[in-house]
């Protein structure tokens, strides 16, 4: 074991706490990975808010990239040095879903009480979300990265981990969005600039923005959106489907708003689908009336994590980052220190920040 430090949460809704914890070796496909920049998403800080549950004492953080420092036996394709993104994408490869294409949904489970972390004495310390990366290292399966250029920097990578292709990927491959469609995108926080600028990719006509504030609107127009609408309006889907002359194809539900969720179906055109991606707190409900699906051949279908393939679709959007088609450094607001993680998922929860990220080298 070798001694490390992490930012641990013990109590929901509490700070977390920099301190010294213990990571085990690499074991069979296993790798070890310095990290050098891991960026602040929305699910770690619902997480440690006790959202969702889990187990406590806790190291959150999931978007991450680094440098690969040990490897465990059977591994192959990976070396010391090489830089990668690392993932929460955990895949066995083999389970029906790994085996069909949809690894997002691997069925084989991963339990982080179980994992490489312990406390300073030797106690369990949950890796949540498999990855554990409000920490200098972590050690994660190799299915978990992909593995970056030399010279990318290490803020723009660590936001492929989660943000980007979870809003991307909603776009191309949840939604299979076609050139000409029209597109109303709920929340344009970092998940929801990054299905903007899917859709603008995939070649959208009309991309509407929804949000509570102007210069929310104007972030989602710096990314592509070509209209904005303020959610406080009484009826905002009036006004979407005015800036599109018609209902929206697909209308993509970027935050954890239950309200939200009550509301998307009246984007909709007729033969629309709304793609479910922010996830409200357990036990948030939302109502729909059901006749109204049927009777215009709508639909509603879940994202996870954009449905990406990693060793697909994290290398196709870097070639388009180097082509300067897809926007990353733009979506960094600020760096921070380890030991500022709290002022940092302050600013992230206040809402306006794109995306934090917490720099741990040279990155």
């Amino acid at each position: 074991m070798q001694t490390i430090q992490a930012a641990v949460c013990h109590e929901f809704g509490q700070p977390l706490v920099i301190e010294d914890v213990q990571l085990r070796a690499p074991q069979a496909r296993e790798i070890e990975v310095t990290l050098e920049a891991v960026a602040i998403c929305h699910s770690d800080i619902s997480y440690a808010e006790g959202a969702w549950g889990g187990t406590l004492p806790a190291v959150y953080g999931h978007e991450a990239a680094g440098r690969i420092s040990a490897l465990g036996d059977g591994v192959s394709g990976l070396a010391v040095g090489d830089p990668v993104v690392v993932t929460l994408i955990r895949a066995c490869g083999q389970c029906p879903s790994c085996a069909s294409g949809r690894p997002t949904g691997c069925e084989t489970p991963h339990d982080g009480d179980k994992g490489p972390l312990q406390t300073a004495t030797g106690g369990t310390l949950h890796q949540a979300l498999a990855c554990g990366a409000f920490a200098e290292k972590v050690v994660v399966d190799q299915s978990q990265v992909v593995r970056i250029p030399d010279d990318m920097k290490m803020a723009a990578a660590s936001l492929l981990a989660c943000g980007v292709i979870t809003g991307v990927g909603a776009v191309v491959n949840a939604a299979g969005l076609r050139a000409g469609q029209d597109v109303v995108v709920i929340g344009a926080g970092g998940v929801g600039l990054n299905a903007i600028q899917g859709a603008r990719i995939a070649g959208a006509r009309r991309i509407v923005a929804v949000d509570m504030t102007e210069e929310k609107l104007a972030d989602a127009r710096d990314f592509g959106a070509t209209d904005g609408v303020l959610a406080t309006e009484s009826k905002p889907w009036r006004a979407a489907k005015a800036a599109i002359g018609r209902g929206a194809d697909a209308v993509f539900v970027t935050v954890g708003a239950p309200r939200a969720y009550d509301e998307a179906p009246r984007y909709l055109a007729g033969g629309g689908k709304v793609i479910m991606v922010g996830m409200p707190a357990s036990g948030a409900m939302s109502q729909y009336e059901p006749a109204n699906f049927a009777a215009a051949g709508q639909g509603m279908v879940g994202s996870k994590m954009g449905d990406v393939v990693i060793a697909r679709d994290i290398p196709w959007m870097i070639d388009l980052y180097g082509q300067g088609r897809l926007k990353l450094d733009e979506l960094i607001s600020r760096r921070w220190r380890l030991d500022q993680i709290n002022e940092a998922i302050a600013d992230t929860r206040s809402g306006s920040a794109r995306r934090n990220v917490i720099m741990l080298g040279e990155g």
